[in-house]
């Protein structure tokens, strides 16, 4: 599971269409059938820390961003103008918008997403800190000076403000009063609002689709929301395709089976199964998309943070001194066989990274020098930095400690599970013993969102062409990993400390926002990309390969590295001249 800067990325489909006894067979040809690898964790946008998620088929923005052209384009705004100060922007809104119970949608739907949702500091969410502006981080000042519109107000020039135009709105006559009151506990019930046991009809969307049902473990049923804006060229409304599946399974390899057999549309592809499917590409009338290095990133890192809770470390404090070790992270990013992993893994389909800055982004720089694999220097890094061996190999420390820790990815992903096992058998030859341990992706979110008890993880994230990821980078956002702060709601931390290499990553991410020059602001970025390589929050390992397999039965597939071929689903039509697959249909 890669966990997203920005939230949505639903086309990336991996898994199973599961059948069951209880369902009544029929073939259906209105429907798309995809699948995820675990159940979602919320149905609340706002809280969403996941990805894939529902929300990019449920809810829509001011704007979005075509991943075909990297432009911006109108969404539920159906234009915008930024002054000349470029301080100012203002969205005209389309009108005769409607919610899926039939309501208007509103400015003042947007006016509350944002005011009393994005930026309430008492809910905890990954756009809050995209929305800070300039050094003093303040918020921008939104209100609707005229009727349709919704104007931003910046206190200066922030280069990738618009990306914030992005994010979903939510209708007010639904969750105003979730803002305005508290439980027991004094939290606001909007933090309890649409989880996964909300009965999916009383889930008020703006998107293509709405959910019709959701069955734990098993599926999640979509539903053409019939009020949605989007008209096609003939002026009927779209959605094109009425009803949209997705299975859930925590198993890749029998996703494979069942998309090999007719049972999916589509199936992202990982390298193993690549020289397969290639083979079956014309019989099983499907074709095979390399969109070439995808968006995003896969890295290891270390817990950092050396604060306590309740007078207990969060790390162990020998651990520790290992972890804030610029030195022993070095020498672990020496260690480990970064092409081994390309070819054995990736099966030559994928490259190696040395950024979290999406490849593709015309911000990524491509002059940094990487680790590459070099076990001798990563010892003499280690001896250098006090370590030892004993007589059997294993390394010690200066007070002769064993060096082990746990290592943490999500399991059931199968390409990320064989990139920890090499880790441990890589490690393993610096004398380093890595206990990996793959767990549940909901576990694994608590551990480093809430608990933050946990030495190691192999995680990834999403990206974008834009660089700005302020909620990684600087030293409050929620999901600084390596060194994060307790979230509104969480028991506080004692001893949490900010290195000063930490806080340059810090700064260089906001100096890079307030520069609207992109020679100016990509050199910027090449600064903040070599701090990190040389200081190694993140050591940044493979980035596969954009590959999907689709169904031949869809019109106009436009695939992308950062959109997928479903990006545009609403817009995209059945063909069934080239022959339906006969599937299951649920009840």
């Amino acid at each position: 599971m890669v966990w997203l800067r920005k939230i949505g990325c639903w086309w990336a489909l991996s898994c199973l269409l599961l059948i069951t006894s209880a369902c009544t067979p029929t073939p259906v040809t209105d429907q798309a059938v995809f699948s995820v690898l675990s159940d979602p964790k919320t149905f609340n946008a706002v809280l969403s820390a996941e990805s894939p998620n529902i929300f990019g088929l449920t809810y829509e923005g001011l704007i979005t961003e075509n991943p075909l052209t990297g432009q911006k384009e109108p969404a539920l705004a159906k234009a915008w103008q930024i002054s000349a100060d470029n301080k100012t922007i203002t969205f005209q809104l389309r009108e005769g918008l409607q919610w899926s119970d039939g309501q208007p949608l509103t400015v003042e739907d947007v006016l509350f997403s944002y005011n009393d949702l994005y930026l309430n500091p008492k809910i905890p969410n990954n756009y809050r800190d995209s929305l800070r502006i300039g050094q003093k981080g303040d918020f921008p000042l939104i209100s609707s000076p005229r009727p349709g519109e919704i104007e931003f107000r910046i206190s200066e020039p922030f280069a990738p403000f618009l990306d914030s135009a992005e994010v979903p709105i939510l209708p007010a006559h639904i969750l105003r009063q979730t803002v305005e009151s508290v439980d027991e506990q004094g939290n606001l019930k909007f933090l309890t609002t649409w989880g996964t046991d909300t009965p999916p009809q009383d889930i008020v969307v703006n998107g293509p689709y709405r959910v019709k049902e959701y069955i734990t473990s098993q599926r999640i049923v979509f539903e053409r929301n019939p009020y949605f804006w989007k008209r096609n060229a003939q002026g009927q409304r779209l959605p094109a395709i009425s009803r949209v599946i997705w299975a859930i399974v925590e198993s890749t390899d029998t996703a494979l089976l069942q998309f090999r057999s007719g049972s999916l549309d589509a199936i992202s592809v990982t390298p193993e199964y690549f020289s397969l499917l290639k083979k079956e590409e014309e019989r099983g009338n499907f074709t095979l998309y390399n969109g070439g290095p995808a968006y995003g990133s896969t890295f290891l890192f270390f817990n950092l943070n050396q604060g306590q809770r309740n007078g207990q470390p969060l790390v162990d404090p020998i651990k520790s001194r290992w972890f804030n070790d610029e030195n022993f992270r070095q020498a672990i990013a020496y260690g480990i066989d970064r092409q081994r992993m390309i070819n054995n893994i990736f099966r030559g389909l994928g490259a190696a990274q040395n950024a979290l800055i999406s490849m593709q982004s015309p911000y990524y720089n491509r002059s940094l020098a990487g680790y590459n694999y070099d076990p001798q220097r990563a010892r003499a890094l280690l001896q250098a930095a006090g370590f030892t061996y004993d007589a059997q190999g294993q390394l010690l420390d200066a007070d002769n400690h064993p060096v082990r820790f746990v290592l943490h990815t999500n399991a059931g992903n199968k390409i990320r599970e064989a990139m920890g096992a090499q880790i441990q058998e890589d490690l393993g030859k610096l004398g380093i013993q890595v206990d990996f341990s793959p767990m549940s992706f909901s576990v694994l979110v608590d551990k480093l969102s809430n608990s933050l008890t946990w030495d190691a993880v192999l995680l990834g994230l999403t990206g974008g062409n834009d660089p700005h990821i302020p909620n990684v980078w600087y030293t409050d956002g929620n999901l600084h990993m390596f060194n994060q702060k307790p979230q509104p709601g969480s028991a506080p931390i004692d001893g949490w400390v900010i290195a000063p290499w930490e806080q340059k990553l810090a700064d260089l991410a906001l100096k890079g926002s307030q520069v609207l020059d992109f020679d100016q602001r990509r050199a910027i970025y090449a600064e903040q990309q070599q701090v990190a390589l040389t200081y190694l929050p993140f050591i940044y390992l493979v980035n596969p390969y954009s590959l999907a397999a689709v169904r031949n039965r869809f019109c106009s597939i436009q695939y992308s590295a950062l959109g997928g071929a479903f990006w545009n689903l609403d817009e995209i039509t059945l063909c069934p001249a080239l022959g339906e697959i006969s599937r299951r249909n649920y009840h």
